[in-house]
Order: C-alpha cells, then structure tokens, then sequence
C-alpha cells in the first residue's frame, strides 16, 4: 500500500475527532471533564466503552492470539457476565449514593487518608502501565506499516500521537471522550468485520462458510481441562469474574464515564447492555483471528510476532481496501486506548492526591493545575512508549493482563474488605499491605511449579493478589475498643455538604446493604 493513502486516513481522522471536541466542549468546567455534568446518554456511553475496553490490544493482539490459546480467551469473557452484574448491582449503588467525583473517596471514609491514596496510586501506576501498552501496540503499527514508508522514526511518531489526544481532550475531558469513544467503536467494529468478510471471500468462502471454517477448525477449542494450565477452563472463567470488577468496576477511567448518566438505573442498563454486547464482540475479534491464522497457513505466510498477525495480512497481502479498513480501525483503536485514560488519570491525581477540591478553592487555580497534570500523564505515557518499544514480542494482550494482575490485585483486596467486612484496619500500614502484596504474589508466580506439584498461574493471579491484601488488611486490623466502630461502613455518608468536585465531605453512618 502506498505510504500516503494511510496517511491522508490518519489526518482526515484526526480533524473529524477534533470537529467533535469542538463541538462538545464549548463551556466546559471542571465538573464537564471530571463527569460530563452528569448528562451523557447511557446507551452512548455503554456503545462507546466497548472500544474503550477492547482498544488497540485487541483490535491487534487478540487476532494473533488465536495461533497459540484457540478461542480459550472465550472463557474469560463468558466469566465477565457476573463480574458485570457485581458492578451494577454493588459498586455502582454505592457510588452513585456516595456523588463520587472519584471513585477511591469512599476508600477514605471507609479505612482513612492513606488508603484512598493508596487506592488511587495503584489505579495511576495500573492505567499508566496499561494504557502505555495499549498505546504502544497501535503506534508500533501505524510507524511501522505507515510513517516509517516516510523515513520518520518511532519516537517522533509516538510523541504526535499522544500531544493529539492532549489536545482533543484538554479541555471536555469526559463529555468529549463520551462521544469521541462512541464514534471509534463504529470505526473498531466495522473493521473488524469488513476484514473477516474479505479475509475469507479471498479463501473463496461466503460468509456462512466462513464461520462453518471456523467451528470446525483446530483454533475453535475453548476448554482446556489441564488443571496445571494456564488456560485451565475453570481458572480462566473464575479470572474473567474478577478482571471486569477490577479493571472497570475498581477503574477511575471506566466508572467516571458511568458515573456521567444522568441516574443510577442508566449507569445500571449502561453496564448489562455493555456486559452482554461484549461476548459477541469477542467472538468477532477471535473469529478474525482464526480466518487470519487459516488464511497464513494457506498462503505459507510466517510471521514471527502475533501481534504484526492481522496488519501484515491486511496491508500486504489483501489488497488496497483491506489496507484502508484496517489503518481506520487501528487509528480508532489507537485514540480509544488513551483519550478516556488522560482524562481519568488527570481526575484522580488531582482529586485523591492533590486534593485540590479542599486544598484550592479557587476554580481558576484549580483548572490550571488539572492542565497542567494532564499534560504532565501526557508526557508520561509518550516516555512509557518509548520503553516499551524496547521489550521482547510476547502478545501484548497476555502482558497486558499480567500487568493487571499485579496491579490491580491490592484494589479488589481493599474493596473486598471493606464491602464483606466491618473490621477497621490501621491506616498508616495500608500501602505497605498494598506493596507487599505484589511482591508476594511475584514470588508465588514464579515458584509456583516447585510448590504446587506443577501448577502454573495464569489471569488469576489477580485473585491470589487480592486475597493476600484482604489477608494482611485482615492482620492488621483494629480492636473493636480504639474507637474504630465510630467509622461508618461503604454505605453511610453523611448528606449534608459536597466538595466543589462533588465529593461528600461529610457522613452519615447508615447500614451498608452490601455488607455479606
């Protein structure tokens, strides 16, 4: 494909998304970027997380994927239903009673100061990290199949790619990203299943026939009964229970677009729609896979790295549509994968960290320094990429969720204490239970086949991490006569006076519904 045609597709994209931070963000304040004023359309905003939570790692990664685990990843995504349901029916009740602005101020009333900005630095180190990979993957792609055709090295690349997405979202921040996500999920899907259909008619097979290929192929196995494994059937489904709950229901980036519906019962049909339209995506993303991998073995194409799997077929060898339909869906994927993280990352480091809601009233003061910590994550994530480009070619998806595990993990411990307890913990050791978890889980991972007669960990770490925090919060709780009954539980507050961030200062103890 000629070096221009992509480029002309990336610039013409790029204005188009800025046309609608345009339109989106006139009279925008802090609490338009912080929540969209509470006025975005559920059905808007469930549409658009479905690019938000698949992004450039699986639009690229997930396809390759399919040569190695087959359609196992399925199991996974079928756990992801209750895990959906927990975070409509449990979380998001509470955040909504709570008026979060960011979702860890309730870790705060729940176990004190520390534990909320312990709560916030794992979510800032965990979205770093994992929109950086995310970033990183997309960009890879369009430096190498499109601006290195023009002598431009990766590094000038990556950084024009993150100062756009600075620049469409400075100033909405999530009433923009609401709208722009909704618009690359059209983009991402459509892409993905133009690229089937032409994937396969260049097979000589209809579309009917191309999903009978499929099921009938070696790559359609989903359930893997060796329990030492990593795509053991069970583990992956219990797994897919807890990663939606974590990296959506304990995620500042996906609940702050929740949390702009306008009601608790849209953010709710927001998250089931959501939930229930992402099996079907899935199975598209592996579908493709497996036509790619079956369309390789056919031509003899060998490709070394999964992930070059999908954009090696589709630019080189399908011809100049199956080209321009994949550089529109990976420049969607590649904005999808950032614009939401900027904006969530910026919210929570100045709200849980910075306090700026208490610590500087001045709403001109305040709207500085959110720029300038925007733009400061900005600078962060270009220097991220810039690391990354310097690591092996496992698939990105798998390092992804590895990442994850490790990062997320002392967030699902905190919240499961606090929701299936009433025990108080002491404040100040709280980031050293969430450091040390980490670090414990690290060395079971890694001796894991020595001790436990050949078990190999997969995406459950997460849960193996959460349950040593919730063990050490459990060690170091409070004695029921140094005043900690006095703290009110996840579900009390106080309804009384709300921050300029529209965080509840005070509380009211009221009995949490939540507690098991």
């Amino acid at each position: 494909m000629n070096a221009l045609l992509p480029s002309a597709i990336f610039l013409v994209y790029t204005l188009f998304i800025f046309l609608i931070s345009r339109l989106t963000s006139r009279k925008a304040d802090d609490d338009a970027f912080y929540r969209g004023n509470r006025r975005s359309p559920w059905y808007v905003v469930a549409y658009g997380m479905i690019g938000a939570s698949l992004s450039g790692v699986t639009f690229l990664s997930e396809p390759g994927w399919v040569k190695d685990t087959q359609f196992s990843y399925m199991m996974v995504v079928f756990g992801y239903v209750p895990g959906y349901v927990i975070i409509a029916f449990v979380l998001l009740p509470l955040y909504y009673r709570l008026n979060l602005t960011s979702i860890y101020a309730c870790l705060e009333n729940r176990f004190g100061i520390c534990a909320r900005r312990t709560g916030a630095s794992f979510f800032i180190l965990s979205r770093a990290v994992g929109s950086s990979i995310r970033m990183f993957l997309t960009v890879y792609i369009l430096h190498l199949f499109v601006f290195r055709r023009w002598g431009v090295s990766f590094e000038p690349v990556a950084f024009v790619f993150a100062a756009l997405i600075l620049l469409y979202t400075f100033k909405g921040g999530i009433k923009t990203i609401v709208w722009t996500d909704a618009l690359q999920t059209t983009f991402m899907l459509l892409a993905v299943g133009i690229s089937v259909w032409l994937t396969g008619k260049e097979m000589g097979w209809s579309l009917p026939e191309i999903f009978r290929q499929v099921k009938e192929s070696e790559y359609s196995g989903m359930v893997v009964t060796d329990w030492t494994d990593r795509r053991f059937y069970l583990k992956q489904f219990l797994s897919g229970i807890f990663i939606p709950i974590v990296m959506t229901g304990l995620d500042q980036d996906m609940m702050q677009k929740n949390l702009s519906c306008r009601t608790l019962r849209d953010a709710q049909k927001n998250m089931l729609s959501f939930g229930a339209v992402l099996i079907a995506v899935n199975l598209l993303f592996l579908t493709l896979g497996a036509v790619l991998v079956m369309y390789a073995q056919a031509g003899n194409i060998e490709t070394a790295d999964t992930d070059l799997l999908f954009a090696d077929i589709a630019v080189n060898r399908l011809g100049g549509i199956a080209g321009v339909v994949f550089i529109v869906g990976l420049v969607a994927a590649a904005y999808s994968s950032a614009d939401g993280t900027l904006a969530a990352l910026t919210t929570s480091f100045c709200i849980d960290v910075l306090r700026l809601d208490k610590r500087c009233p001045t709403p001109r003061k305040r709207t500085r320094i959110r720029h300038f910590v925007h733009l400061s994550f900005t600078l962060l994530a270009f220097l991220l990429m810039v690391g990354l480009k310097q690591m092996d070619n496992r698939a990105v998806i798998d390092r992804f969720f590895v990442v994850a595990g490790y990062t997320y993990g002392p967030l699902l411990g905190l919240y499961s204490f606090g929701l299936c307890t009433k025990m108080q913990v002491r404040d100040r050791l709280v980031p050293l239970i969430a450091v040390a978890s980490p670090l414990l889980t690290c060395l079971l991972d890694h001796c894991s086949e020595q001790w436990l007669w050949g078990y190999r960990f997969g995406f459950e770490l997460l849960m193996v991490n959460g349950l040593i925090t919730f063990a050490g919060l459990w060690l170091c709780r409070k004695k029921p006569d140094d005043g900690s009954e006095n703290r009110p539980s996840f579900g009390g507050f106080r309804e009384t006076q709300t921050s300029p961030s529209g965080d509840m200062l005070k509380w009211k103890d009221h009995e949490n519904p939540f507690i098991l």
